[in-house]
């Protein structure tokens, strides 16, 4: 069952828009780089930097409370420590967010954006070393197997942009379904291994149509109806060092690391 490196993303800034790499390097225990280093509270989160620790992304502008967070089209210069964002009808941002002025800055730019759906007040947040704003606290590295996606596309009779699903590596290659039964083997992801962590278990957020900013497909239901689960996914912690890239071998894990 050898899979390869279809898509690999990062999500500098929690719920905005995913940013395709060509190579990432991964490291033990460690997060996927420049993914969901910053954040907008949507009013007091209770994050404390000097005492990091997991909060619920209800607290955050996310897709599953905010759909319109998805016009915004953001990129973020790592080197410069820069993010610029673009929407419909709304002037460009462009800011350091390694700066508290940059990070008030694009907090007002996302207000005029969000309008009445933030209850506000909007705050960015950036995570301290080794802490990042991801979903479930121990949600190291995400893993779509497309051929999933494609079975729950023929399932509920609609085209799922796998984008909805916010990963950092899509797959393809693997049966269907079969990461679901992989907690605690392991696999390689190019020249990195990595142990099975969990499924992940999906939101309203996967509703959202990445393009459209609406709510347009009731992917929990139609995950539910078709498999009486509501995962898509999976979640992996790397165990051995190494660098994964667009087209490189995924392979699943042999049938003898589960005995």
């Amino acid at each position: 069952m050898m899979g390869i490196v279809a898509g690999l993303f990062r999500h500098p800034v929690k719920g905005f828009t995913p940013e395709p790499l060509q190579t990432a390097q991964l490291s033990v225990g460690g997060r996927f780089p420049c993914d969901r280093i910053f954040a907008v509270e949507n009013g007091p989160s209770g994050y404390d930097p000097q005492a990091p620790a997991f909060v619920p992304k209800q607290k955050f502008t996310v897709l599953m409370s905010i759909p319109r967070v998805a016009l915004a089209r953001t990129r973020w210069d790592e080197a410069a420590g820069v993010l610029e964002a673009q929407a419909p009808g709304h002037r460009s941002f462009s800011g350091r967010l390694t700066d508290e002025e940059g990070r008030e800055a694009f907090a007002r730019w996302l207000a005029d954006l969000l309008g009445e759906e933030a209850r506000g007040p909007l705050r960015v947040v950036e995570a301290v070393e080794g802490h990042r704003f991801t979903d479930h606290p121990r949600g190291h590295v995400s893993i779509v197997n497309l051929a999933s996606v494609r079975d729950l596309e023929s399932r509920m009779g609609v085209q799922i942009d796998p984008l909805r699903f916010r990963a950092n590596l899509y797959v393809d290659g693997w049966p269907a379904w079969a990461e679901n039964d992989w907690e605690g083997r392991k696999l390689m992801l190019g020249w990195a291994e990595a142990e099975v962590f969990k499924p992940i278990v999906r939101c309203a957020a996967t509703h959202v149509n990445p393009e459209t900013a609406e709510r347009d497909a009731d992917i929990v239901k139609g995950l539910h109806d078709a498999y009486g689960h509501m995962n898509c996914g999976i979640y992996v912690h790397v165990t051995r060092a190494g660098q994964v890239a667009l087209g490189d071998a995924c392979t699943a894990p042999m049938q003898e690391d589960a005995v």
